[in-house]
């Protein structure tokens, strides 16, 4: 009987021993990666034994599991503590947590002019040429029906919405109703951040974590994973396991891959997660360290345009 069934009979009691658990449970999977990764080498090829099977079924389960959530709140709670002792290395967290976000927002922010380039392509190749097919590629030509690159620039738009989500939120971006936080003290507003990045932003996120999780594992593998299969279920379901990685579009000859679009669900709601952990820190330091230490290591982006900045500043 493990500590979770032994303790489980009260709300208390189940809490402490899925903590106590977690740090057995995040050892055990550093130190056993074949038992949840021996499926990584043989992605969208046969899975030739029942233990790779076993081990993406293990994958899919714990991937939104409460073992998952309480590794997850575990290493939260061992960070934060560091944190409170040492302010520099919850500083450190934040530089890179809101770095991460910078990196990936300005990297995939360039999907703008692609996409914009790609259908200003499309415009001139289908009403200057009339050609129904367009080739990219270098050696290798990459064909594909026009109405296909047309309903491939969805793909570049949700790139920009869940990639450079996080990426706005340090940048300040994101529109606020500030009808009460505007008129409330420095202190007030640090509060406020802390709460509303505790109870808002991560419940949100992992809420909509466990929605697509097994949205995009649906459209990945057969039989079809359940959010409510327990695990030795899912372990009797791995011996008929197999990829079936959705390739359907809404049009004959449209977009095939929409399983990209629950994977960007997936990273979405990861890092707001991630940005969530490090707003909550900033707030608690810039709290505790008074206005001076405010939108310090804030990497900012600069316009260039004194006139253009103070715009993005009152926005």
């Amino acid at each position: 009987m493990g500590l979770v069934e032994a303790w489980g009979g009260n709300a208390f009691g189940w809490f402490f021993a899925n903590i106590i658990e977690s740090f057995y449970n995040f050892g055990y999977a550093v130190t056993h990666p074949g038992q949840w990764l021996a499926w990584v080498p043989y992605i969208n090829q046969d899975l030739q034994t029942p233990e790779i099977k076993e081990s993406l079924t293990r994958f899919i389960y714990y991937g939104a599991s409460i073992e998952f959530a309480f590794v997850l709140f575990s290493m939260f709670m061992v960070f934060t503590v560091i944190g409170l002792i040492h302010n520099g290395f919850m500083w450190g967290c934040v530089r890179r947590l809101e770095g991460f976000a910078n990196k990936v927002g300005r990297f995939f922010a360039w999907a703008g002019l692609l996409m914009v380039l790609q259908q200003i392509m499309i415009v001139f190749m289908q009403r200057v040429f009339a050609v129904s097919e367009i080739s990219i590629g270098f050696g290798m030509n990459f064909t594909q029906d026009v109405s296909w690159w047309s309903e491939e620039l969805k793909l570049y738009n949700a790139m920009i919405v869940c990639l450079c989500a996080t990426y706005t939120f340090v940048q300040g971006g994101h529109v606020r109703v500030d009808l009460v936080y505007s008129n409330v003290s420095y202190r007030t507003k640090r509060i406020i951040d802390m709460v509303g990045s505790i109870v808002f932003m991560i419940p949100a996120a992992l809420l909509t974590w466990l929605f697509g999780w097994f949205f995009l594992w649906r459209n990945l593998v057969v039989p079809n994973p359940s959010a409510s299969d327990a695990l030795e279920r899912l372990i009797g379901k791995a011996r008929a396991l197999r990829w079936n990685i959705e390739t359907i579009g809404f049009s004959p000859n449209g977009f095939n891959a929409y399983f990209l679009f629950k994977i960007l669900l997936v990273t979405f709601t990861f890092m707001v997660v991630m940005q969530a952990v490090a707003f909550f820190y900033r707030s608690y330091l810039e709290l505790k360290e008074g206005p001076s230490s405010e939108g310090r290591f804030l990497d900012i982006d600069v316009l260039g345009d004194p006139v253009a900045e103070r715009v993005a500043k009152i926005h």
